[in-house]
């Protein structure tokens, strides 16, 4: 399946090679966060075994050495991205805090009571409480654009939403629990020509597929390493310059930040984008894209299962509901057939009222998936069914 040779990219994985509860481990959880090849885990060691140092100021050579590694890492960032300078890439410790920072500083200071800021009825808690926070701080108002049953946004009220009062549109690229990939560039279209940037919460989508923020046109995106293969409490803000260089500093210090930066994180970061440069990002979403529509097939062929989410334009994702059993219940026997998935409102609440569960089971898809994982899932499901059945 697929242009890229999964069984090899497997054994980059080191913590894939392991049994739970007896069973081969098949981990499937990955829009929670990814597992880290062995690259990622070496360039993080080769930084504190050979280079630790602070960068930046220093003269001596291991604070050069790791300066080089640490903007190297932000040039492969903006390559990654096709941003255009890399003075446009900010490190942040993941998606959360590049929403938050934008709320912070962009929008203290151009909103102002009785503004608007639109986002959509699928988004993540993330991009949901900054701009409610805000909102009760300076008098602006969340507006939200709602979905059908398939997962796909109602454009045209959208496009009835914006008006003089909106300030920004701030919405997920891919949703993290349904895997619908959101029309952005419409989006995007549909708000520049009222004046009104966007920033996109690209968390779910970077890891997954090409992404051109020139191409794109958005004026803000954020991701997170640990989703991209890379180290946990790094990520990305991504600005275009003149936004980034109007507003006022977020945190203040050395750095300009609490202190000194995650330059492991960073240089990990840079690794994982190499990685994966390395594969190819379309042959990554050609990939990922059969093996999903492989899972939905199968998964939908189950009586007693529901997929939520089915929107044409769709990532690897699969959220799902049995008439058997609880999705908390569905996770427990699944971590007995060594199965990992996610299990609960997956900090999308407003999705789960949308569809009026209290929970879904998700899996969601890497790389180094395979088929015959698919397959041990959907073995796994039956079980589900003969224990609660």
């Amino acid at each position: 399946m697929g242009a890229i040779d999964v069984e090899r990219i497997r054994q980059d994985f080191p913590i894939l090679h392991q049994e739970i509860n007896g069973k081969p481990l098949v981990y499937l959880d990955n829009a929670a966060t990814t597992q880290k090849p062995q690259v990622v885990i070496d360039a993080i060691v080769n930084y504190y075994v050979k280079n630790n140092a602070n960068v930046h100021r220093g003269v001596h050579t291991l604070s050069q050495r790791a300066t080089d590694d640490y903007e190297s890492a932000r040039e492969s960032v903006r390559r990654f991205i096709n941003a255009p300078e890399d003075c446009e890439v900010i490190y942040v410790r993941g998606a959360t805090e590049g929403l938050n920072l934008v709320a912070s500083s962009y929008g203290r200071k151009y909103f102002k009571s009785g503004d608007e800021v639109i986002i959509t009825g699928m988004e993540h808690h993330s991009n949901i409480v900054p701009w409610q926070l805000l909102g009760k701080e300076l008098g602006i108002r969340l507006r939200v654009v709602p979905f059908n049953d398939d997962g796909e946004l109602l454009l045209d009220e959208f496009e009835g939403m914006l008006n003089d009062r909106t300030k920004l549109v701030s919405v997920v690229h891919q949703s993290n629990a349904l895997g619908t990939i959101n029309p952005v560039r419409t989006i995007v279209e549909l708000a520049h020509a009222k004046g009104v940037p966007v920033m996109l919460d690209a968390a779910q989508s970077v890891p997954h597929m090409p992404i051109d923020v020139q191409e794109l046109g958005a004026d803000f995106l954020t991701f997170s390493g640990h989703k991209l293969y890379g180290p946990t409490g790094i990520g990305v803000l991504w600005g275009r310059a003149d936004l980034l260089n109007a507003m006022p500093p977020y945190q203040s210090g050395g750095e300009m930040i609490t202190g000194t930066p995650d330059i492991a994180g960073a240089i990990g970061l840079g690794a994982a984008i190499e990685y994966l440069e390395a594969i190819g990002m379309e042959k990554i979403a050609a990939y990922e894209q059969a093996l999903m529509q492989y899972g939905a097939e199968l998964l939908s062929s189950i009586e007693g299962v529901r997929i939520i989410g089915n929107a044409a334009d769709k990532g690897g994702v699969l959220s799902f509901i049995m008439d058997a059993a609880h999705a908390h219940d569905i996770g427990t026997i699944l971590d007995a057939e060594g199965i990992a998935v996610r299990t609960g409102h997956h900090c999308a609440q407003p999705v789960m009222a949308r569809y009026g569960v209290a929970a879904t089971a998700r899996a969601s898809l890497g790389l180094y998936n395979t088929t015959a994982e698919i397959d041990s899932l959907v073995k796994a499901i039956d079980r589900v069914i003969e224990v609660f059945g």
